[in-house]
């Protein structure tokens, strides 16, 4: 029984590191597929495309910020409260859904601005300043868990 809470905050983090990591992945899949296509019609704008294909990326770093910075605090305790790993549980959960989420919404709002790019729209800074909006979520909820850490 006194290794549960310990199952459970790692289960957490394990969570937290696969769901933001496979978002990521998905996200600079949706990105570069994008830009396959889009060097297609103008083969100048990969410099461009390359950056904006990369914000999906962070999900997957702050997901394995949290998991670093979880796993330091977990690693160093003897005991572990059951209240305490059902905290670093749900953070895991939330992070781990957020960033799947948000990095695979983010791939598509700029996708559509690679594409656009292509067809010779000047949208890459409003791309990419739009591109932040989902991003903003992954960031909070990396904050959350941040916070959900014992002290």
């Amino acid at each position: 029984m006194e290794q549960l809470p310990f199952f459970l905050a790692y289960t957490g983090m394990g969570i937290m590191l696969a769901a933001a990591c496979i978002g990521s992945a998905f996200g600079v899949t949706i990105g570069g597929n994008a830009t396959i296509g889009a060097l297609k019609k103008n083969p100048d704008m990969f410099g461009s495309a390359m950056i904006l294909c990369a914000l999906p990326s962070t999900q997957g770093l702050y997901g394995f910020a949290a998991f670093f910075l979880t796993l330091g605090k977990v690693k160093v305790l003897e005991t572990l409260s059951l209240n305490a790993s059902l905290a670093i549980l749900a953070a895991g959960i939330a992070l781990g859904i957020v960033g799947f989420y948000s990095a695979i919404k983010q791939a598509s709002l700029v996708a559509n601005g690679i594409n656009e790019m292509a067809n010779g729209n000047d949208v890459f800074g409003k791309t990419l300043i739009l591109g932040v909006f989902p991003e903003l979520y992954a960031i909070l909820a990396f904050a959350a868990a941040f916070l959900a850490l014992p002290a």
